[in-house]
């Protein structure tokens, strides 16, 4: 990686993904973003799994690329 590529990028706006499970996460990314790094996951060794940074806690989230239901642009939040 370059230097460039080191350094934070911005966050363009927020995802919400919805597992087999019914949990769902809002994590860091547009919706294009967020569905590259799923699909690229997908294709990538077995068990490889797509990581994103949560939203709301800023935690590490790993997310099985065969448990996605569906992807949904986020709507922002607004503070209390």
């Amino acid at each position: 990686m370059s230097a460039s590529e080191d350094r934070a990028q911005p966050v363009t706006g927020t995802t919400e993904i919805y597992l087999v499970t019914g949990d769902r996460h809002r994590v860091d990314g547009d919706l294009k973003s967020v569905e590259r790094t799923i699909l690229d996951a997908a294709r990538g060794s077995i068990m490889q799994l797509a990581w994103f940074i949560d939203a709301d806690t800023r935690d590490d989230l790993a997310v099985n690329p065969e448990h996605v239901v569906s992807l949904r642009a986020a709507r922002p939040t607004t503070p209390d």
